[in-house]
């Protein structure tokens, strides 16, 4: 447990370094071991090299999506065990047999299962960061003097565990992003649970209602500006009134915001950047299975 000094900051990059917990990686581990695809080893004159262990294969690319480092740093994290070649080779074959979409319906399943997904209260918020390497899916960020970032949309439960998530660039306005992030959540067969969708002021037009109404959802809140009935010179003043459950999701961007490759991504392809924010589910879900377990084990 955190000691009582900590601030909210040092707490969530605490939960993050999770992932480098011995037992929360065996748990991850475990479940992408059953997910990789069958690999015939066998040469016809039996001189080929051995090939590297699929565990120290996640394990280093775990380390680069916690430390935001280079393929390169990566290597040598792990004791120059394995080439960022082999690296960047075992995450695009394991990207072409859907592993890590596979891992995180897996995890979304198993928290499912043990704990429950609420849908009672479903919030969507988009959270943009830095991608210096530019490539696709990216753009000039409107909040970074132009320079090239990029985007997640994220849909969670009422409890922040995230349900579905699209990628895009900078420049891509939240509200663009509504009809993707609705469709992965109804990729995993949620979207007709949901009872209230939440979404912050920037939502509140009439394409996005019509999205949300669209997607068979009827009670929508926004955050919107109400008068406050105080004259301030010629103009009544307008303030805006906080309504909605925002928390939940503001707190699971800063918990993916604290992965580092992440924050500032050097990635260049749309797929790469969905294969880390599918693994950090992945762990993000496996810690928090293993505190209920240790919360009602003792």
């Amino acid at each position: 447990m955190p000691g009582a000094n900590q601030t909210n900051d040092q707490v969530e990059v605490l939960y993050i370094m999770r992932a480098l917990d011995p037992e929360v990686f065996d748990a991850v581990w475990k479940a992408v071991e059953g997910l990789l695809p069958e690999r015939d080893d066998d040469h016809p004159l039996g001189c080929h090299r051995n090939r590297i262990s699929d565990r120290l294969c996640f394990e280093a690319m775990l380390v680069r999506l916690v430390t935001g480092c280079s393929w390169v740093d990566a290597e040598r994290l792990t004791g120059n065990r394995v080439s960022d070649t082999t690296l960047r080779a075992r995450r695009d074959e394991w990207i072409d047999a859907e592993v890590f979409d596979r891992l995180a319906t897996e995890a979304l399943a198993g928290y499912d299962r043990v704990i429950g997904i609420d849908l009672r209260e479903v919030s969507i918020d988009g959270s943009l960061h830095k991608a210096p390497c530019g490539g696709e899916g990216t753009g000039k960020s409107p909040v970074d003097r132009g320079k090239l970032g990029w985007k997640w949309s994220i849909a969670t439960d009422t409890y922040g565990i995230p349900l579905g998530w699209v990628t895009d660039g900078a420049n891509r306005n939240d509200s663009l992003m509504i009809p993707a992030t609705l469709g992965a959540v109804a990729h995993r067969g949620l979207l007709s649970e949901i009872e209230t969708l939440h979404l912050d002021r920037g939502y509140d037009n009439s394409i996005v209602r019509g999205h949300v109404a669209d997607a068979g959802i009827t009670d929508l809140v926004c955050a919107k500006r109400r008068r406050d009935g105080v004259r301030r010179g010629k103009q009544r003043a307008v303030k805006t009134v906080p309504l909605g459950l925002r928390w939940p999701i503001e707190r699971t961007n800063s918990w993916f915001s604290n992965f580092g490759q992440l924050r500032r991504n050097t990635d260049r392809r749309v797929v790469h950047r969905l294969a880390q924010l599918a693994i950090a589910v992945a762990f993000l879900l496996a810690a928090k299975l293993i505190d209920w377990r240790d919360r009602w084990s003792k």
